[in-house]
């Protein structure tokens, strides 16, 4: 693929759930070889509160990102009075650009989901699924089949109904995500597992793969107004909280490699934002004294999230807009700016109110 300067933007939000300054740096010194964040010429920190909280969740840490609303623990793409917000994947569809999703995690979870789905709580993956299906992405990559055709609250097989929407629907039953050629004139939806996808340490292999696929797709379908990707290592986050240091390292280290690939891509193809981040860090990870190039000691604090700032890594055009320090919400604002979008936000009219859903206890 040829480097296009004519080509027209892309953005590319890759999110490490759980990645702060210490999982980059024991990842760092693990590697026999410079990791590709190291790459990055500008680099930020973003402040990660919700509105309810000083310690985020990921799913206001992702809508967050999604929508530039500060928003309560477990809201997913609603502002904190629960009325849904608009997200810049959203508003990019109507704007006519392709748009996709990666995950480690069911695509139901909440970081992948605050960009496409509405829900009071992030608990409601069947409500989820349903938002997901409905909202027209065209590549999705990520656990939770059993989400879509054998549902507790209903009988639909949600699949089914989106290949009759004119999807490509592969899985992991068939086979692998690598035997699988996407036709760019199909949307495209390949569940990886039932439930939530293998840790890495027990074979997970998928993300690099799906990350490149998923851009090469998109960049195909968003030929003429350019696409927005958002990529998620979910599972650093939670080694974190099972306070397993050496897995930890792995994830990291795994969404790393999806993260060279992607800069392979953007250099080839030119008007290209990207941009590496973490919702939260989780687990309050410390190196320890002892620990030595390729053999990290780790200690945790917590078997929770932090309140720590997060760091965001940023190449391409528009990447200088990246440093100093803001609110996870300027990233929203930051990547709007890029695609040099005015201040009103087309699309809003689409959004439905929300079913009368129980909030959690404040």
């Amino acid at each position: 693929m040829a480097v296009t300067s004519s080509a027209p933007p892309a953005i590319i939000l890759m999110i490490g759930d759980g990645m702060g300054l210490s999982q980059m740096s024991a990842a760092m010194y693990t590697s026999p070889s410079p990791l590709a964040i190291e790459e990055f010429p500008v680099i930020g920190f973003h402040k990660s509160h919700s509105s309810s909280d000083l310690i985020t969740d990921s799913a206001a840490g992702a809508t967050a990102f999604a929508c530039g609303e500060k928003t309560y623990n477990g809201a997913i793409g609603l502002n904190a009075d629960t009325i849904p917000c608009l997200s810049i994947m959203e508003e990019a569809m109507v704007r006519g650009m392709a748009t996709g999703i990666v995950a480690t995690s069911t695509i139901v979870h909440a970081t992948p989901a605050s960009f496409l789905a509405h829900q009071k709580m992030r608990i409601f993956y069947e409500q989820i699924a349903e938002d997901i299906c409905q909202s027209g992405v065209d590549i999705m990559i990520g656990g939770g089949k059993r989400y879509f055709d054998r549902r507790k609250m209903d009988d639909r097989d949600l699949l089914a109904e989106l290949q009759s929407r004119g999807y490509r629907i592969g899985d992991y039953f068939n086979g692998e995500l690598t035997q699988v050629k996407p036709d760019p004139k199909l949307k495209f939806a390949f569940l990886t597992a039932d439930n939530q996808p293998l840790p890495v340490n027990q074979g997970r292999s998928y993300l690099t793969y799906a990350s490149r696929l998923s851009a090469d797709f998109l960049n195909i379908r968003g030929a003429e107004e350019g696409f927005i990707l958002m990529i998620e290592g979910s599972q650093i986050d939670w080694a974190n909280h099972a306070n397993e240091g050496k897995l930890a390292i792995q994830e990291t280290l795994d969404f790393d490699r999806a993260v060279g690939e992607i800069l392979k891509f953007a250099r080839q193809r030119g008007n290209t934002l990207v941009i590496v981040t973490a919702d939260h860090e989780s687990g309050g990870m410390a190196l320890q004294s002892g620990s030595k190039r390729g053999k990290i000691k780790t200690e945790f604090t917590t078997n929770g999230h932090t309140g720590s700032m997060v760091p965001v890594y940023a190449f391409g055009p528009g990447a200088e807009a990246f440093s100093g320090i803001y609110e996870n919400t300027a990233i929203y604002q930051k990547m709007r700016d890029f695609l040099h979008w005015g201040p009103e936000k087309i699309g809003l009219e689409n959004l439905k109110p929300l079913e009368n859903q129980f909030l959690p206890k404040k």
